[in-house]
């Protein structure tokens, strides 16, 4: 079937962060690869990877495809659903034979809501979805793909037997030629990586039990799965020389960093092409490890926080605590490799008091540069099913994550903090991390390097105070 991989189009300056597991717009404008949509492109001949966020393209740019193929798979999510599934009906309307599925976590925990609210949406997939878009893609009837749940010819919704995760991720082919032949290279931009940049996957699943993170508990479960790491610098080598613009490669795994044995090795085989490197980091990485990554290329490390509180940490399952973080950051320091720190407000445990704490805490340790997010809790999640549980959201008030411009919401009230405290908390913990002045000093110092990055940090200040009056008002 001529098949069409669509990220439909969304909100300016939408981030598809990490695999499309984040759904908002953040402070600077930002664009993730639709790597989870072009690993099934890879896997179809003739297919096409379409994302019309990062394209800048709307529904009158992409309503015409509609009669140039057979089948659309479209990447959705909580917040985007509604609109995605209005874009599928639009599409169906413009060509009624086209068959249009959709993928992503949102449609895997909930696949018969997911088929109900829309008769354009033909089928969803569940589980890890590469191999059932190649057989439905190789024209194979719907009843026989495993993995997968459509409405027969009667409207009937029917559910096959799941699909079996995948076992040897060397088997899966590699996504950069996907990006280079379909995706816009400059078009994908985040504050913290040098540009252009390209996002690869060594393995998927994560070992950690982080009650919140959405991706692990709905489709890539806890066990990390990992290509060999030979397989992962062949890539590597394949992308610098055919794509020599490219300044950097990040590793988006959940926590890449968890096999520390495999990590180094990766690391030495980077070191011998010559490039530089980022990647998601628990904070407890051993000084040592740091060091034969450090020495290998490796420039920035991407770490969850979370909190700056102990107890709330434990609330979550993070499997950390703040001494063994704090030990590690000045581990990054001494070692000159750069942090991204990524902070939560509203997790269980959350009061005025620990967000006090969490703030005071991403002062000490001073990552180069953090991004603050709200507790999400998406459906699928066991943060989602406490919050339900003891009445701090209603039951599928999960939809609410973003508003109409993707901002992102604050759904979760406690008895002793609202909602509306934990949101206007975001604006003051940017503020007073940002708005002092060893940072103030620190982030012109960078901008002096060169004229690139002055300009870079120019345009993202302009954004980052745009973003702090959307969320004021």
């Amino acid at each position: 079937m001529r098949t069409l991989f669509l990220h439909p189009p969304s909100f300016d300056g939408f981030d598809g962060g990490a695999g499309a597991r984040y759904q908002a717009k953040r402070e600077v404008r930002s664009f993730w690869y639709p790597t989870w949509l072009a690993q099934p492109a890879a896997m179809v001949p003739g297919s096409r990877l379409l994302d019309a966020p990062a394209d800048g393209l709307g529904m009158d740019a992409v309503l015409p495809l509609a009669d140039q193929y057979d089948l659309v798979i479209m990447h959705t999510s909580t917040p985007s659903f509604p609109k995605d599934a209005h874009v599928a009906e639009l599409l169906k309307a413009r060509n009624p034979r086209l068959v249009i599925g959709m993928v992503g976590a949102k449609v895997a925990v909930d696949p018969a809501g997911s088929l109900a609210a829309s008769p354009a949406i033909d089928f969803v997939a569940r589980e890890e979805f590469d191999y059932t878009c190649k057989e439905v893609a190789e024209g194979r009837p719907l009843s026989e793909v495993l993995g997968l749940s459509y409405r027969d010819a009667d409207g009937t919704p029917r559910h096959n037997a799941p699909r079996p995760m995948i076992a040897d991720m060397d088997e899966l082919p590699w996504v950069s030629p996907v990006y280079q032949r379909d995706l816009t290279i400059p078009n994908y931009f985040i504050g913290y990586l040098q540009h252009p940049y390209v996002s690869i996957y060594t393995g998927r699943g994560c070992r950690s039990k982080c009650t919140f993170c959405l991706w692990p508990q709905t489709v890539g479960g806890h066990k990390y799965r990992v290509r060999s790491p030979q397989n992962v610098v062949d890539e590597v080598r394949w992308i610098k020389e055919h794509m020599p613009e490219v300044k950097e490669i990040f590793f988006d795994d959940d926590t890449f960093t968890d096999f520390r044995p495999r990590a180094e090795e990766i690391a030495r085989g980077l070191g011998k092409l010559g490039v530089t490197w980022s990647c998601n980091a628990k904070a407890n990485v051993p000084y040592e490890t740091l060091r034969v990554m450090r020495d290998n290329g490796l420039r920035l490390l991407l770490v969850g926080y979370e909190s700056g509180n102990d107890q709330i940490l434990h609330n979550i399952r993070k499997g950390l605590r703040t001494d063994i973080a704090r030990r590690f950051t000045r581990d990054c320091r001494k070692l000159g490799i750069t942090i991204h720190g990524t902070f939560i407000l509203g997790l269980p445990g959350e009061t005025p008091e620990t967000i006090r704490e969490t703030i005071d805490y991403a002062v000490e340790i001073n990552p180069h540069t953090i991004q603050v997010s709200l507790a999400a809790p998406y459906p699928g999640t066991e943060l989602y099913a406490q919050a339900v549980a003891n009445g701090w959201l209603k039951e599928n008030d999960g939809l609410n994550l973003v508003n109409s411009e993707g901002v992102q919401l604050a759904p979760i009230s406690y008895p002793n903090l609202d909602a509306a405290q934990i949101h206007h908390a975001v604006e003051t913990f940017y503020k007073k991390f940002y708005f002092r002045p060893r940072k103030i000093a620190e982030l012109t110092g960078e901008m002096l390097t060169s004229w690139t990055m002055t300009r870079r940090r120019l345009r993202e200040g302009v954004e980052f105070f745009r973003f702090l009056r959307a969320r004021e008002a």
